[in-house]
């Protein structure tokens, strides 16, 4: 019995070691190499200081600012440990009151705007915590914002063009705007009024 425990022991330790010790500092050290940024979590900094992560959103609802999509995580938004979409389906009558709810909270922000609502403004992404929203959705977002912090409106739209993210690798995906980072522009433009 001695002789065949041996072995097996002698190898549970050689694996720990290398999957528990070597191959992630290994992992490590090639990601902090080749992809510091994305391995440290895409950390947006302003003055030196982290502000957020460019894949994690955040709650913004005062009218000077681009609003984001709405986050499925329940009870704080953009929680990352609550993960998951709302799970509700298409024909889910809570999914259409909630729905209901975040189109008159867009109407009250901004009653005179009788544009079509993008989609990606009154529902969850898949995870709830999504930073990007759609150009539609920034555009739809634009006058009132403008309003709110007294710019014209061209300068609020030219933003949101240089703070437009095509398709990766112009392919995949659809064209996205960090609301985040286009919050951040705006900031930095000039304070409000």
């Amino acid at each position: 019995m001695n002789n065949s425990l041996r072995p097996v022991l002698v190898l549970f330790v050689l694996l720990t070691v290398i999957t528990g010790g070597i191959y992630p500092l290994v992992v490590t050290a090639v990601s902090q190499a080749a992809f510091s940024r994305q391995s440290n979590g895409s950390l947006i900094e302003q003055n030196g200081k982290p502000v957020g992560s460019a894949l994690i959103g955040q709650q913004f609802d005062a009218p000077s600012y681009f609003w984001g999509r709405v986050s499925a995580t329940a009870p704080n938004p953009y929680n990352a440990q609550n993960s998951g979409g709302s799970n509700l389906g298409p024909t889910n009558p809570a999914l259409a009151d909630e729905v209901k709810g975040r189109i008159a909270a867009l109407h009250d922000a901004d009653p005179s705007n009788t544009a079509s609502i993008p989609v990606d403004l009154v529902t969850s992404s898949g995870s709830g915590l999504d930073p990007d929203i759609t150009p539609a959705a920034a555009a739809y977002q634009a006058a009132r914002v403008a309003k709110a912090r007294g710019l014209p409106l061209d300068q609020v739209n030219a933003l949101i063009a240089q703070n437009t993210s095509g398709r990766q690798l112009g392919i995949f995906g659809e064209p996205r705007v960090n609301v985040l980072k286009l919050n951040l522009a705006l900031d930095a433009m000039k304070p409000m009024h």
